[in-house]
């Protein structure tokens, strides 16, 4: 039997009912091997995964890394490409193939993503409308879109080009953390495509409401990743705004609060990227003004 081409790396905390789900979905014979990486749960989350699924290598970890624990999966793996999942959603049969089919064929791109799909009407997502809209273009040559955002649960990365940029960063700890892989792999020269036929689906528990720490946990990712990649003007109006915005918003003074805690190390890691990876990721940041059909 040929070796896997690809694994499937997953981090959870505390979902352990969702998770099984999943990899319900996820785990089967002939599949890919599939890493679970625990972050500190204290639902019984590793063990109901080894007694359910006892192919599934479990990683347990003692606190919450957050996205960084993405990262610890992958180094568990031995093949080529990664697929990323979360405890609410899983890969369409047949998609894992079509992407490991697109990596191997296409040296240069070090990501695909793919469209996601809601469980609960099979509409599409925002993110994956826009992905089909081609705001960036398609670069000559390419199988797909050109992206520089997508959700983490619904990329295949190139294993060693993800290791390269040090994957997610534990600075960020866990929202939108994929904004700055996806800058610090275009700068490293890498292509990031959409792929249409690639599909994740996405099965949140109910409506996703953005909560006013959730609110306060992005905005906070995003003023960091503006003074860790972007160039200066454009990290001091965006903290400018946000810093009036604090004078009648709690969760405005919250993510101010994040931010300047963590300011010190995000400017001992800034590297502004190119001008370019730049001009592209601002536009990739703009709303989509007449959403594509799902």
């Amino acid at each position: 039997m040929p070796a896997p081409r690809i694994s499937i790396v997953l981090a959870t905390r505390n979902r352990r009912a969702s998770l099984l789900r999943s990899l319900d979905r996820l785990v089967h014979a002939g599949g890919p091997p599939v890493v679970v990486v625990d972050n500190g749960s204290t639902d019984g989350t590793p063990a109901a995964v080894r007694d359910r699924h006892p192919t599934v290598v479990v990683v347990e970890l003692p606190t919450n890394a957050g996205a960084a624990a993405r990262t610890v999966g992958v180094r568990r793996t031995a093949t080529p490409y990664v697929a990323f999942a979360d405890d609410d959603s899983w890969w369409a049969p047949g998609s894992l193939d079509r992407a490991t089919d697109l990596l191997d064929t296409h040296p240069g791109i070090a990501l695909v993503t793919g469209r996601v799909r809601l469980a609960a009407d099979g509409s599409l997502d925002a993110v994956s409308r826009k992905h089909r809209a081609a705001v960036l273009g398609t670069t000559p040559g390419n199988p797909g879109p050109d992206v520089l955002s997508y959700p983490a649960f619904a990329v295949v990365v190139r294993r060693d080009a993800y290791l390269s940029v040090g994957g997610f960063s534990p600075l960020l700890f866990f929202g939108g953390e994929e904004h700055l892989l996806a800058l610090d792999l275009a700068a490293a020269g890498w292509q990031q495509v959409y792929a249409d036929d690639v599909v994740a689906w996405h099965d949140p528990a109910g409506p996703v409401v953005v909560s006013p720490e959730r609110w306060a946990l992005q905005t906070r990712n995003d003023l960091l990743v503006d003074w860790l990649r972007r160039p200066l003007p454009v990290a001091l109006s965006a903290t400018t705004r946000l810093l009036r915005q604090a004078a009648g918003d709690p969760a405005a003074r919250a993510a101010v609060r994040g931010w300047a805690r963590r300011l010190p190390a995000a400017l001992r890691q800034r590297r502004a990227v190119p001008a370019d990876v730049e001009r592209r990721f601002a536009a990739a940041q703009r709303p989509l003004s007449s959403p594509a059909a799902g």
